[in-house]
């Protein structure tokens, strides 16, 4: 006797990509594709039809909210879907936002096509499966937390290695100037580094930024 198929809402804004995952989800007993998404505001608004178990969830869609924001809102309602993160994104810029925002889970996109399965029944029981190299970076932040950086910090420093002077990136993240050299002095301590250029060129090394 087997339960109830677990149904499933495939967001990812290439049609290719989500095409391929539904052919290796449904191939799966017990995995049913029941919808898929192609903006992250999308799968928000199909997630609380009541009908989905877990979202599969890329990170990056372009323009508009992006995965991270997307599984926030999803999973802070109640009976909510799981949420299992399927991207191509192994940074701790972006690995650590979507796990804080509530991801049960976090997968690469090229992981075997029996360990994608078992992730989303893990996910659907409300347990947690991450990638190798997305635990092994956690296990790395708990070891050498000092120069873990908050969420706020690394929006900061991300907007630096853009190119924005100090007041711009308090316009566009709706701080004051003297805030955002607060954070730039506790980003210079944590990552011991004196400059700008030293900071982002360190953060991205370390993997807390994308470049």
């Amino acid at each position: 006797m087997t339960g109830p198929d677990i149904r499933l809402l495939v967001a990812d804004d290439h049609p290719v990509v989500r095409a391929g995952l539904r052919a290796v989800l449904e191939t799966e007993p017990g995995l049913l594709v029941v919808a898929e998404a192609a903006t992250a505001e999308e799968a928000v608004t199909r997630a609380t039809a009541g009908d989905i178990d877990v979202v599969l969830m890329d990170l990056q869609f372009g323009r508009g909210m992006n995965g991270a924001e997307a599984t926030a809102v999803i999973t802070a309602r109640p009976g909510a879907p799981r949420v299992l993160i399927v991207t191509t994104y192994d940074s701790d810029a972006d690995t650590l936002p979507a796990i804080e925002a509530g991801a049960t889970g976090y997968l690469l996109k090229d992981a075997p096509p029996e360990e994608l399965a078992a992730a989303v029944r893990t996910a659907a029981q409300g347990r947690t499966t991450l990638a190798p190299a997305v635990a092994d970076r956690l296990m790395s932040r708990l070891r050498a937390p000092v120069t873990a950086l908050t969420r706020r910090e690394t929006d900061v420093l991300v907007l630096v290695a853009d190119g924005l002077s100090n007041r711009a990136v308090a316009q566009r993240l709706h701080l004051t100037e003297g805030t955002v050299k607060s954070h730039l002095a506790r980003i210079y301590a944590k990552l011991g580094v004196d400059s700008r250029t030293a900071a982002v060129a360190t953060a991205a090394n370390l993997g807390l930024i994308r470049r």
